[in-house]
């Protein structure tokens, strides 16, 4: 073979190599592409859909057999693969709590309400009202309550109607059957007796 022959065949198998060796460069770079931001919303995306729904939902709670609590919603929805795993209900959501005789000690409507399982922790949103045995009616917008100690609280704007008063202020701590309740910053009481009487003379 000349040697003119021989570089032209060698420049040949170096020319053809490249040629086959750039498709599985490329190859190898598709194939090993970091975590593609599609592939991350999908996961993301997992994680909100619900592995429990329903709806129409009228269930209780007991503790050793005794009824503690019942709820009425009309959507139920369970999202066990978040991190912090959580039952929501999107549509409101009514709460009874009951004591040992099983009568109804308080209760409490929302429009909106996220119960975090691993806390035992209730958030109630938006018109919210609770009502106590002795028929004080409690209105705010956002309010929690700690199922596992037995408290609920708010810090936000609250407004309290007894048969006397309106007692308006923020931040609010009361036991669960909300009978003990204090209101952290009183901003004004209303005597809704002496409004009465001044209304009838």
């Amino acid at each position: 073979m000349s040697l003119n022959i021989r570089k032209k065949y060698i420049q040949f198998i170096i020319i053809a190599g490249r040629i086959l060796f750039l498709p599985a460069i490329i190859i190898i770079l598709t194939t090993c592409k970091p975590n593609q931001p599609e592939k991350i919303q999908e996961l993301t995306n997992r994680e909100e859909l619900p592995g429990l729904s329903l709806y129409e939902l009228n269930a209780t709670i007991t503790d050793s057999g005794a009824l503690k609590y019942r709820f009425i919603t009309a959507e139920m929805l369970q999202f066990d693969q978040r991190k912090e795993p959580t039952t929501e209900f999107p549509q409101g959501l009514h709460l009874f709590v009951f004591d040992d005789n099983e009568n109804i000690d308080a209760q409490i409507k929302c429009k909106k309400a996220i119960y975090y399982q691993n806390e035992e922790l209730w958030e109630l949103l938006y018109d919210v009202e609770s009502i106590n045995t002795n028929g004080d009616v409690i209105n705010t917008e956002q309010m929690f309550w700690d199922s596992k100690n037995g408290k609920i609280y708010s810090d936000e704007f609250i407004k309290i109607t007894t048969e006397t008063q309106i007692i308006t202020g923020y931040g609010f701590e009361s036991d669960e059957k909300l009978e003990n309740y204090t209101i952290k910053n009183v901003s004004g009481i209303l005597e809704i007796e002496e409004n009465k009487e001044q209304a009838s003379n």
